[in-house]
């Protein structure tokens, strides 16, 4: 591993279940390709980390499922779906 560095941290549980399931719905084969990702995106400004937010909202795992399932069925990802809906909800309720 000419030109690498190990990097290692201790990190919450519930924060690294976030982080391989994100890495498993960017369909990135290892955690190394994750992590050297989300670093140059915010070291080389693809990813401005100061005008985006994280949101986390608990449901009941039936409606997870059938979200997933609606997700797989429609070819498409969690993040993209969510942030529409938002939008739609918010562009509504302005009108």
């Amino acid at each position: 591993m000419e030109g690498k560095k190990n990097l290692c941290a201790m990190i919450p549980a519930e924060l690294h279940a976030r982080i391989m399931a994100e890495k498993e719905e960017m369909k990135l084969g290892t955690l190394a390709e994750y992590v050297e990702r989300i670093f140059a995106e915010h070291f080389e400004g693809g990813n401005d980390m100061q005008t985006e937010r994280t949101l986390a909202v608990k449901i009941s795992a039936e409606l997870f499922d059938r979200l997933k399932e609606y997700l797989e069925k429609n070819h498409l990802k969690q993040k993209d779906f969510i942030t529409q809906l938002l939008q739609q909800a918010l562009d509504n309720a302005e009108e």
